[in-house]
C-alpha cells in the first residue's frame, strides 16, 4: 500500500514525539513481533537509525524506507511544528494537567481555526477543528480522560460541573502572550456524555475593512450608497459561518465617527471597537434583541445594529427603528438577497413597510481559494456543471486541488467572500408592495451580478474549484 494513503492508528502515532517524529524524519506505523514499525528517508543509514532510535524510544526498530517527498507530506500531516506548520490528521492527547487544553486553544489560534468540537461516542472520544469552513478531525481522546478535560472547561466558564443533564453556556477570556480573545463555550448532554463546542472569538477589528472584505467595485459602490442613507434597513443574508459578522462590523467601522452614537446588540459580541455602545445579548435575564432595541430608542441612537432578526418581535421593532429615522443594519437567514424580502413578509411585516424601510439588501457565502503554489491546471469537462445550468462565460481550462506542504495538503488556501448586493430603489420598491418576487430582468437591467454570477467568476479565473462553487450555482 502506498503510504501515503495509509490510515495511521493514532495510538502508533503518538508513540513518537513531534520533536522526535521531525528530528529523525521517521512516523511510526504498527507494532509487529520484532518491534515498532516505523517509516523512515530511503537515503538514511537504516542500521545506525535503528540503534539509535532503539537507545531513544527503548523498543526494538524495525524500519521502512520511502521517498522524501513522501515522508515530507506524512510529517506535515500527522505533527505539528513549531514554526506553525500544522497537521490535519489524528493523534492520541495525553491530557494530564492543564497543558493539553491551553495547547489546544493556541493551537486552533494559529491555525485561524474557529471552532474547537470535543465529542465522545460509545468507543472513542475526539477533538475537531474547523478550518476555512471545514471539520478536521485532529486529536482522540482516552474516554477515562474525556470528563476531566470537560470540567477544566467548565471550571475556566465558570460553568457548574455537578450538571450534566443540562445545555450550558459560558465564556472564557484566554490570555496568550500578549493576545487576549473571548471564547465562546457550549456544553450539550449528549448519548454518551457532554459535548463542548469551543468558538474562539477575534477581539482584533483591525484589520477589518469594507474595502477588504471581498466586494468587487461596483458592489461596493451599491451597498456604500446604502450605507450612507440616513435611515432604513440594511440586511445581510447566508447561512451560519458565510462571513456575514465580519461585514457587518466592517461596515460599523466604516460609519464609526465621533459625531454618531452607534449601539449594537450582539450573541456574542465577536470584536470590540471603541467608540461603540455594544451589548451582550442574554436571553435569561429578559435582554433578547426585541428588548434591547426598545431601550436603543431612548438612546439617541443615529445606527444601530441587530445581530440577527430570528423572530416577528425583533422584526417589527427594527422596521419601527427605521421607520423612525434610524440606520438598522441586521442580519437574516435566507438563500439570496431578494429572499429577504419573503422572510421578512413570512414574519408578519407588511409589504409596504418592507418596501418603505428595506433600504439595502445582500447576500454573502465564502469560498475556499485554491492553493497557488499546487493548483494543477487542466481541460474542464462541461458535463461538471449541475444539469440545465447555463455557464456566464465558456470555461475550456480550469484548475484541481491537488495538496502540498504550503497548503497542509489540502489544495487551498485562505477563502473569500462572494456577494450579491441589491439596493433598493423606487422601482424595486414598487414591485415589493405588488408582492412580485421575480425580478431577475429589473437586477439584470441595473447591472447587478447575482451569488452564481460572482462565485462563478471565481472559478473562471482558477482561483477556486468547481466543486468549491457548485451549490452556489443552484442560486441561479
Amino acid at each position: 500500500m502506498n503510504a501515503q494513503n495509509q490510515d495511521f492508528n493514532p495510538a502508533f502515532i503518538h508513540s513518537v514525539s513531534k520533536e522526535q517524529a521531525w528530528h529523525y524524519r521517521i512516523l511510526p506505523k504498527d507494532n509487529s513481533p520484532d518491534g515498532l514499525v516505523l517509516l523512515c528517508d530511503e537515503d538514511v543509514d537504516r542500521s545506525q537509525l535503528a540503534d539509535e532510535l532503539e537507545i531513544v524510544l527503548g523498543k526494538s526498530i524495525v524500519l521502512e524506507s520511502h521517498p522524501t517527498a513522501t515522508i515530507s507530506m506524512l510529517l506535515n500531516k500527522h505533527y505539528l511544528k513549531e514554526n506553525g506548520q500544522h497537521q490535519f490528521q489524528k493523534m492520541t492527547a495525553a491530557i494530564e494537567g492543564d497543558g493539553f487544553l491551553n495547547d489546544l486553544i493556541r493551537e486552533a489560534r494559529s491555525l485561524k481555526s474557529s471552532d474547537i468540537h470535543i465529542e465522545i461516542y460509545e468507543e472513542r472520544c475526539r477533538v475537531r477543528i474547523r478550518i476555512d469552513g471545514m471539520m478536521v478531525e485532529r486529536y482522540v481522546l482516552k474516554r477515562t480522560e474525556y470528563p476531566a478535560l470537560i470540567n477544566k472547561i467548565k471550571i475556566m466558564a465558570n460553568l457548574d460541573i455537578a450538571e450534566k443533564r443540562l445545555p450550558q453556556d459560558g465564556r472564557i477570556n484566554f490570555k496568550n502572550g500578549e493576545e487576549q480573545f473571548d471564547i465562546r463555550v457550549s456544553v450539550l448532554p449528549t448519548l454518551h456524555g457532554e459535548k463542548v463546542v469551543l468558538r474562539l472569538l477575534n477581539n482584533n477589528a483591525a484589520n477589518i475593512d469594507l474595502n477588504h472584505v471581498g466586494f468587487s467595485d461596483f458592489d461596493l459602490a451599491n451597498y456604500l450608497q446604502g450605507v450612507k442613507r440616513p435611515n432604513g434597513i440594511i440586511l445581510i443574508s447566508g447561512p451560519t459561518g458565510s462571513g456575514k459578522t465580519t461585514t457587518l462590523y466592517a461596515t460599523l467601522k466604516y460609519l464609526n465617527k465621533e459625531t454618531r452614537n452607534i449601539l449594537t446588540i450582539e450573541d456574542p459580541i465577536e470584536y470590540t471597537l471603541a467608540g461603540i455602545n455594544q451589548v451582550q445579548l442574554k436571553e435569561s435575564i429578559g435582554l433578547t434583541f426585541a428588548s434591547a432595541l426598545r431601550t436603543f430608542l431612548r438612546q439617541d441612537p443615529d445606527v444601530i445594529m441587530v445581530g440577527e432578526i430570528r423572530d416577528p418581535e425583533t422584526a417589527n421593532m427594527a422596521i419601527r427603528a427605521a421607520l423612525t429615522g434610524h440606520l438598522v443594519l441586521s442580519t437574516v437567514h435566507t438563500n439570496s438577497a431578494w429572499g429577504t424580502v419573503s422572510r421578512l413578509m413570512d414574519m408578519g411585516i407588511p409589504s409596504f413597510l418592507v418596501a418603505n424601510t428595506l433600504n439595502t439588501t445582500v447576500a454573502q457565502r465564502l469560498v475556499r481559494l485554491l492553493c497557488k503554489k499546487c493548483k494543477q491546471k487542466e481541460d474542464f469537462d462541461p458535463s461538471l456543471y449541475p444539469k440545465q445550468f447555463k455557464p456566464f462565460a465558456p470555461v475550456t481550462e480550469h484548475h484541481l486541488a491537488k495538496g502540498c506542504e504550503h497548503c497542509y495538503y489540502t489544495g487551498y488556501s485562505g477563502r473569500k467572500a462572494v456577494y450579491e448586493v441589491i439596493p433598493l430603489d423606487q422601482e424595486l420598491t414598487f414591485e415589493i408592495k405588488q408582492g412580485n418576487m421575480y425580478i431577475n430582468p429589473l437586477l439584470e437591467a441595473r447591472g447587478i451580478r447575482s451569488l452564481a454570477e460572482n462565485a462563478f467568476a471565481l472559478f473562471a479565473s482558477g482561483d477556486t474549484t468547481i466543486e468549491e462553487i457548485y451549490p452556489l450555482l443552484f442560486t441561479n
